[in-house]
């Protein structure tokens, strides 16, 4: 049984700074990967980051302001997330990602984990 469990949301000020984590057991890491995604409110559930094969990516919103790494035992997921602005604040989903005959797509989804950014 696969398991996410993340952690680490919390209300910050802009600016400031937060490391998301995502717990995971029941699985084991395909070439696709994990990575997160986040829903504002309002918004459609958007892919903000990645890491794959050993490689990373970013949408162009999270770029150069967030970091997603595996621990050595690839079982839990971060994003550490920095100068935070309030378009950041959403819910925070991490997903283990699978191919599916066509493509690499999540396949399970955690919880999530509430972002607030405040001005």
């Amino acid at each position: 049984q696969v398991r996410l469990v993340e952690s680490g949301g919390d209300s910050v000020q802009a600016g400031g700074s937060l490391k998301l984590s995502c717990a995971g057991s029941g699985f084991r890491l395909s070439s696709c990967g994990m990575g997160w995604y986040r829903q504002a409110p309002g918004k459609e559930r958007e892919l903000i980051s990645k890491i794959f094969s050993g490689d990373t990516w970013y949408s162009k919103s999270v770029k150069g302001r967030f970091t997603i790494s595996l621990d050595n035992a690839k079982t839990t997921l971060y994003l550490q997330m920095s100068n935070l602005k309030t378009d950041d604040t959403a819910v925070y989903y991490c997903v283990v990602r699978r191919y599916d005959g066509d493509d690499c797509r999540p396949k399970y989804w955690g919880q999530g984990t509430n972002v607030t950014v405040s001005s």
